[in-house]
């Protein structure tokens, strides 16, 4: 016999969570449903574990800069300890989210969701009805269709390694390849980017991923851009990944291999015909308010809707969005002007708002502040010469239209300018704004003007 309600949602991050709440409040009953534990990507296999580990990885950095300057003797990290550390975090998720569910009087299904009709989903055996239906199941690893895929671990994976493997190849540049090469690289592994574009970090400006590949290089980061691989076969000491480029082919031999080439919303299993959800090449066909183009009982929010950056912060935005339209009838849009996006890499790039390139291709008059600060005192109090920023101003209106940083700090820094370019403030005020100093906040002013 179906179980009814008045929402259910599939999964449970931090869009899922967010709308779930907020329509349980307002009194509607509501169903979620994960076939993996409570919490979602962020909480459990994505930005909080990640970002305890690189906290471990930029301890260390910064002692090994101040050797010979004050501070003295070897450090290294013992990743079992780092580990230990990270699951003090990750592993009371499932429980904390499950008694919330249960305080609010919210409903739990485990096990994978599959739509039967346009306001039905099966959980394995057990029929819902909903009026409405949340979409919010979070992205995978792209799928590359190459022989041996089967090896790749992917980044959930390399998240639990209980010992850190020797040799390390990851298999594309983003986000995850640039954040976990320096995390392994300076615990001890020999690590191995293999990127088939002409540059990693594609999404940051060419310059600043320059100047940040001078640290990919002192920690003995291999960086090979232009290949493409081919295969990956298992070996009787590990695994053989082969690639081609401009060069011709080449081999790669590893212990552990790591999917670093993209994420996709995680929408296979849905079965999106049966509820005539519209969606095309995996991606789904949504209006302004995020509700189906074709389907209006079903909403989407988070990475798996790709209506925003693939961010924490939007999830969290776009489920404040859904659950307004749901309460209230059609009425809110997301605004994703000025949303941040960093690279926890040791030390971090950021950036928000506009790329040299698309100020330019829409035509906009602007000026570009670009240097290098590696003379700056944040640079020289850090010992940390990757230090820079890129910075876009409108001529006639002031407006900050994009900021670029690396170095000490640009994880935090950054969130001025998103501030800056999401309420249209003006470069020559924060100029005028009075920092706290020494911080690097307090280099603003000379960024702008």
């Amino acid at each position: 016999m179906a179980k009814h309600y008045r929402l259910v949602v599939v999964g449970t991050g931090t869009a899922a969570r967010v709308v779930a709440t907020r329509v349980r409040a307002a009194g509607w009953s509501v169903a979620v449903i994960d076939f993996r534990p409570l919490g979602g990507t962020c909480a459990l296999r994505g930005c909080d574990p990640k970002k305890v580990l690189i906290g471990g990885a930029s301890a260390i950095d910064h002692v090994r800069r101040m050797r010979d300057k004050g501070v003295a003797g070897n450090v290294g990290i013992d990743w079992p300890g780092l580990m230990a550390f990270k699951r003090g975090f990750t592993d009371p998720v499932p429980a904390q989210q499950e008694a919330h569910y249960a305080d609010e009087g919210i409903d739990v299904f485990r096990g994978k969701a599959m739509f039967t009709g346009p306001n039905a989903i099966d959980v394995d055996g057990e029929t819902l009805e909903a009026e409405h239906v949340l979409i919010a199941a979070g992205a995978e690893a792209h799928k590359l269709g190459i022989p041996g895929e089967e090896y790749l671990v992917t980044n959930e994976g390399f998240l639990e390694l209980d010992e850190l493997p020797g040799r390390i190849v990851l298999v594309g540049g983003g986000y995850i390849a640039a954040e976990f090469s320096h995390l392994a690289a300076r615990a001890g592994a020999e690590v191995t980017i293999l990127q088939h574009g002409e540059r990693i970090l594609a999404r940051f400006e060419p310059e600043l991923v320059g100047w940040l590949m001078e640290k990919f290089g002192e920690v003995g980061i291999k960086v090979h851009t232009g290949m493409t691989v081919e295969a990956v076969e298992k070996t009787a000491t590990g695994f053989r990944v082969g690639a081609s480029g401009a060069n011709g082919k080449a081999t790669f031999e590893a212990d552990l291999v790591v999917h670093a080439a993209g994420r996709t919303p995680a929408l296979e299993a849905l079965d999106l015909e049966a509820a005539g959800v519209a969606h095309d090449k995996g991606r789904l066909e949504l209006n302004a308010y995020l509700q189906s183009a074709s389907n209006p009982a079903v909403y989407a929010a988070g990475d798996c809707a790709q209506a925003g950056p693939p961010l924490t912060p939007v999830a969290g935005h776009d489920a404040k969005m859904v659950a307004a339209n749901l309460l209230q009838g059609n009425h809110a849009k997301p605004d994703y002007t000025g949303v941040p996006s960093v690279a926890f890499t040791v030390p971090p790039i950021a950036a928000v708002g506009l790329t040299e390139a698309e100020a330019r291709q829409q035509g906009l008059v602007f000026r570009v502040n670009c240097q290098k600060a590696s003379s700056w005192f944040t640079s020289k109090q850090a010992a940390e010469p990757v230090y820079g920023h890129k910075v876009l101003i409108e001529e006639d209106s002031g407006r900050v239209l994009g900021a670029h940083l690396v170095g000490p700090h640009a994880d935090e820094v950054i969130n001025v300018f998103a501030l800056a370019i999401r309420h249209g403030l003006t470069a020559s005020q924060l100029a005028t704004t009075m920092f706290a100093y020494p911080t690097t906040a307090s280099d603003i002013a000379y960024m702008v003007e």
